[in-house]
C-alpha cells in the first residue's frame, strides 16, 4: 500500500518531520503488515490551517455542488470496497466475510443517507419577520476508533462535507490503513484541497493537539468513556462543540412470551460478531427465571458453534481481538468473572483450541451473573455474554437501567405493544425490537455516559450546522 508513511494535507500526500513510527500488526498472525509515521502538534496545526483556509470557500458552495461531490465520492468508494475490506480485515481482525459484507459496505449507507438528507434539508425557515438559517459549522476534528473503522470515519466525514464543513481526521493507529484508502478515494473523487485532511498519531500527541486547537470549531470523538472525558476537558478551554459516541453495556431483555430459543440464539450470535468489539453489543442478557436454564443451554450451544479462526479465511464467524492490549484486557475481565463467582457456561480464559498464535479469545458465556459483578457493570469489548435471571418485567427494566451507560437496548416479545412499552422505559438512545437491524437514517447515540450528540441521518447532519436568527428579515405589515 502506498502512502503508509504520509499524511494527506491540503490535497497532497506529505511527510511529517517526525521520525517516530508505529507498526501495524495483523492480529491473526501477530506479524507487522505496515509501518505508519506518527504525527506531531505541528502536523496537526498544518492540517487545521489548510482546513480553515478551505472552509472560506467550501462553506459557500451550493447544495447542488455538494450533492454532486458526495455522489462522486460514492462512485469511487464503490470501486474500492474490496480494498477497504481487505485492509480492515488484516489490520483489526474482522473476518473477511464480515469485512466484505458489513464493515466496508457500512460506508455506503452513510453516504446514501448524507446525500438524501442534503437534497431535502430546509436550511432556511421564515418565522414571522425572522429568518432562521442553518449554516456550516466550521473546521471539524475527528478522532475515530479501530473496531468499525470506516463506518466511524464515513458517518462523520460524509455529513460534514454535506453540511459544507472541512475536517481533520486522526484515525486509530491500530487500524490506519483503511483511512489511507479513504483519503485516496476522496482525492480521486475530486474533493477540494483542504476540505479533508489526514494525520496519523496517538491520542496524547496528535489527538490532544487536535482537540485543543483554537481553530478547530467542533470535535467528534468515538471511543471509550474514559478517553471521552479527557477529550471534553481538553476541548473546554476553547469552548468548542464536542460530540461523543462512547461506551456501552447494552441490555437484551427477553420477555417471558418471547421465542426463547430464537431470541437467545440471535442475541448470542450478535454478541460474538466482530469478536464482541461493538459499542452497542447486547452484552447483558436478561431472561425470565422460569426459562433461564433452557436459555443458558441455548447460549452455550450457540457460542460453541461459532467458528473462530484467522480473519483472512472465508467461513469464519469470529476473528481475533484487535491487538495484544485488547486481548490482555479481555482476558483480565474473563478471569475477574471467574474470581467473582460467575458460572462459566462455555469458553473462559485462554485461546480457543488449536490457535496458539494470534489474539484469539474464546467465545464465552457467563451465567448466574449478579448486577454488581465487574463483568456486568464494565464494558468488556470482547466476546463475553453475561446472563442474568429475573422474576418480573419491572425488575428486568430496573436492572437494565442500572448502569452508567445508555447506548442501546434490545427487547424480544411476541406482543409488539408490550415490546414497545418496555422499550419506552429503557434509558438508552436506541432500542431494537425483536432483532430489528440498525437504520443508517436513524439517530445513533446514547444517554448518560454513552456520550452526547447524535450521528447518522438527519440528526448526525445537524451536528455540523450552526443556527443563526436574522431579525427584521421581512418588514412587519403596516396597520391600516
Amino acid at each position: 500500500m502506498e502512502h503508509t508513511e504520509d499524511f494527506y494535507i491540503d490535497g497532497a500526500w506529505v511527510r511529517s518531520a517526525s521520525n517516530k513510527t508505529h507498526d501495524v500488526i495483523d492480529p491473526s498472525t501477530e506479524k507487522v503488515i505496515a509501518t505508519i509515521r506518527m504525527g506531531t502538534a505541528e502536523d496537526v496545526d498544518r492540517a487545521v490551517k489548510a482546513a480553515r483556509k478551505a472552509f472560506e470557500t467550501f462553506s459557500q458552495t451550493t447544495r447542488e455542488e455538494r450533492v454532486a461531490l458526495l455522489q462522486s465520492i460514492l462512485k469511487v468508494y464503490k470501486q474500492r470496497i474490496p480494498d477497504v475490506a481487505k485492509a480492515i480485515s488484516s489490520e483489526m481482525g474482522a473476518p473477511i466475510d464480515l469485512a466484505n459484507g458489513a464493515q466496508a459496505p457500512s460506508g455506503l449507507g452513510h453516504l446514501y443517507a448524507a446525500i438524501a438528507v442534503l437534497k431535502e434539508y430546509p436550511f432556511e425557515e421564515l418565522r414571522g419577520t425572522t429568518m432562521i438559517t442553518r449554516e456550516s459549522f466550521g473546521v471539524c476534528g475527528f478522532i475515530t476508533p479501530w473496531n468499525w473503522p470506516i463506518n466511524q470515519i464515513m458517518c462523520k466525514v460524509a455529513p460534514a462535507i454535506a453540511a459544507g464543513c472541512t475536517c481533520v481526521l486522526k484515525p486509530s493507529e491500530i487500524a490506519p490503513l483503511n483511512a489511507i484508502l479513504f483519503a485516496e478515494i476522496l482525492h480521486e473523487a475530486g474533493v477540494p484541497k483542504g476540505v479533508f485532511n489526514l494525520v496519523h498519531g496517538d491520542g496524547p500527541t496528535v489527538g490532544e493537539a487536535l482537540v485543543s486547537h483554537p481553530e478547530v470549531d467542533l470535535v467528534s470523538f468515538t471511543g471509550s468513556t474514559r478517553a471521552g472525558v479527557q477529550v471534553a476537558k481538553r476541548a473546554a478551554d476553547t469552548v468548542k462543540r464536542v460530540a461523543q459516541e462512547l461506551g456501552g453495556k447494552s441490555a437484551n431483555l427477553i420477555l417471558d412470551d418471547a421465542d426463547i430459543e430464537r431470541s437467545v440464539k440471535s442475541g448470542t450470535l450478535h454478541m460474538m460478531q466482530n469478536s464482541g468489539q461493538s459499542c452497542n453489543a447486547p452484552s447483558r442478557m436478561f431472561v425470565p427465571r422460569a426459562h433461564y436454564e433452557k436459555a443458558v443451554e441455548v447460549a452455550k450451544k450457540t457460542a460453541e458453534s461459532v467458528k473462530v479462526g484467522p480473519a483472512s479465511e472465508t467461513g469464519i464467524a469470529m476473528g481475533p481481538l484487535s491487538s495484544k492490549l485488547q486481548f490482555e484486557r479481555v482476558q483480565g475481565f474473563i478471569e475477574k468473572g471467574v474470581a467473582e463467582g460467575a458460572r462459566v457456561v462455555t469458553g473462559g480464559p485462554g485461546r480457543p483450541e488449536g490457535l496458539d498464535k494470534g489474539y484469539f479469545a474464546r467465545p464465552t458465556v457467563f451465567a448466574d451473573v449478579r448486577p454488581d459483578m465487574t463483568i456486568s457493570r464494565e464494558e468488556i469489548f470482547g466476546p463475553v455474554l453475561c446472563m442474568l435471571p429475573y422474576d418480573t418485567e419491572e425488575e428486568a427494566i430496573a436492572m437494565a437501567n442500572d448502569t452508567q451507560y445508555g447506548l442501546s437496548g434490545y427487547v424480544s416479545s411476541k406482543d409488539l405493544q408490550r415490546a414497545r412499552r418496555v422499550a419506552s422505559k429503557l434509558r438508552t438512545g436506541m432500542v431494537h425490537i425483536n432483532g430489528a437491524a440498525l437504520d443508517p437514517s436513524a439517530p445513533f447515540g446514547g444517554y448518560k455516559q454513552s456520550g452526547n450528540g447524535r450521528e447518522w441521518g438527519e440528526a448526525g447532519f445537524e451536528e455540523f450546522l450552526e443556527i443563526k436568527a436574522v431579525m427584521g428579515y421581512q418588514p412587519a405589515e403596516k396597520k391600516a
